[in-house]
């Protein structure tokens, strides 16, 4: 069984009380930035092992008559289309994602802002999109003098321009879909409009990452800087902090590199000097109060540098990701003495291409890590993907079924194969993996043993998975609803150009 190394409800309790201690501080509103994933945080539920990966949503909840939501989105990232990870899924439909999800939990957001709007086309029909569904849309453009000219930011012709959006509650928390949002200067625009209004709000992020009183080189730290690596970002020791108050304390580059022109902003707003000393007291943190096994919690940040160098060396491949980004995680995993063999499911992935038997066949393997520590590997054939055979080798493990007996009709399989060939001229035949499943819930209505065997499907969640090729769309699609942790080695499963 996986050990565990966070406590969540004594990190519930202490973050609500730190939020509520931060809103006392201030006579108007506390404008609550969000760092990091609002909801579905696998980072931090890997690296933490017992974090419920939902645990923000759970504290907001506690916290629902007191809070207002606001949800940000660059408009540059809806021009450019780009992709969430974690999901697959753009940053217009993971906006529109979390919406459902926030009114799922029983809340729900004032508006929409899109963030250094320019009149872009796409942007214009996401604006339409929202609006159409009734939903608030307010558009802010790029902050003229911004950074360096404060008198012009803190004008009418720079924070002045933005609608200013009317709030009720004293915390108005301020989310996106991802980094770069424009949180911050929503946050600012809106302290702006209130001193403007003899409203004196005041500011705070929430955090989760870096751990602000963990060591700088602690392994939980040094996944958070392997997880924005491809954004050139790093951690480094804050030294506002350090002079301020002779203490340590860990911080990321942005938010120092930021800090001196956000304090001059936020004094030239309030009129007053600013009472934070440093980026680090704007954070609110108590996550490391909730760590209850360090050495758990460090062996799992380990394992998630291994799981970043496989995802960056296949992006690298495909050409998304830069070579340097590579070298940095590598560098990391120097740091703490882990290599790629440590994750337990690669080798038993890659035996299996070592034991293919004709060399003209590109054999593919892949392995599960089962939650009892057992290792299933599984291998791809004419039939189907090595995803697809894995997934119900490990099902029929759990079920206790032979392997000998078959899940799936061999029938429904050599129809499905005439289908995507003959019908739909399609040169990939074998299952995938959503198919696979797909058939697999069809035989649960004729096969009692099929049925056993599709119950045990949510007991594969956060189970460790490796394959030796980049998977397929449907496969890829597929272990990613099966909320497994998936890696994979960058060799593409086939020697077609293009696979239809």
């Amino acid at each position: 069984m996986r050990k565990k190394g966070f406590d969540n409800e004594k990190y519930l309790k202490e973050q609500s009380q730190a939020i509520l201690e931060r809103i006392e501080r201030f006579e108007g509103r506390l404008y609550l930035e969000f760092g990091g994933k609002l909801l579905y945080d696998y980072h931090a539920a890997r690296v933490l092992p017992g974090y419920d990966p939902n645990i923000k949503i759970k504290l907001l909840k506690t916290l629902k008559d007191k809070i207002d939501i606001l949800l940000c989105i660059y408009a540059g990232d809806i021009e450019r289309g780009r992709i969430r990870g974690d999901f697959g899924i753009t940053y217009d439909v993971d906006a529109l994602k979390l919406i459902d999800d926030l009114r799922d939990n029983g809340l729900d957001i004032l508006g929409v802002v899109i963030t250094r709007f320019n009149n872009q086309a796409q942007v214009i029909r996401f604006k339409n999109v929202l609006e159409n569904r009734n939903i608030k849309v307010y558009l802010h453009s790029r902050t003229s003098g911004y950074p360096t000219d404060v008198d012009t930011i803190v004008s009418e012709e720079g924070y002045g321009k933005n609608a200013y959006i009317e709030t009720k509650k004293p915390v108005v928390v301020v989310t996106g879909p991802g980094p770069g949002s424009g949180k911050l200067a929503t946050c600012l625009s809106q302290l702006y409009h209130d001193y403007k209004r003899g409203i004196k709000s005041g500011y705070a992020k929430f955090e989760t990452f870096p751990i602000w009183d963990l060591s700088l080189k602690h392994p939980v730290n040094l996944a958070y800087e392997a997880a924005t690596a491809d954004m050139q970002d790093f951690n480094l020791i804050d030294p506002f902090h350090l002079t301020a108050y002779q203490k340590s304390a860990v911080n990321y580059n942005r938010d120092v590199e930021i800090f001196p022109v956000l304090k001059r902003i936020l004094e030239k707003i309030t009129g007053f000097e600013l009472v934070y000393k440093s980026p680090t007291d704007m954070g609110v943190n108590r996550v490391s109060s909730a760590i209850i096994d360090d050495e758990v919690v460090k062996e799992a940040a380990k394992q998630e540098l291994v799981r970043r160098y496989f995802r960056y060396n296949y992006e690298h491949l495909l050409g998304i990701e830069k070579k340097e980004t590579v070298e940095k995680i590598r560098l990391l995993m120097e740091e703490v003495k882990v290599k790629l063999e440590d994750r337990k499911v690669v080798e038993p992935a890659r035996k299996i291409i070592y034991e293919q038997k004709e060399e003209t066949e590109i054999s593919c393997g892949a392995a599960i890590e089962l939650k009892d520590g057992e290792i299933i590997v599984g291998r791809n054939s004419f039939l189907m993907s090595s995803a697809s055979a894995l997934v119900l080798n490990a099902i029929k493990k759990l079920a206790g079924i032979p392997e000998k007996i078959h899940l799936l009709s061999p029938n429904i399989i050599t129809h499905i194969k005439n289908l995507k060939k003959n019908i739909l001229g399609l040169k990939q035949q074998t299952l995938d993996l959503e198919e696979t499943l797909i058939c697999l819930s069809i035989s649960t209505a004729t096969n009692p043993t099929a049925e056993l065997a599709m119950e045990k499907l949510n007991e594969l969640e956060f189970c460790e998975v490796h394959l030796t090729h980049i998977p397929s769309s449907g496969d890829e699609t597929g272990l990613r609803r099966l909320r497994v942790n998936l890696t994979c080695d960058a060799n593409f499963p086939s020697r077609e150009l293009f696979i239809t």
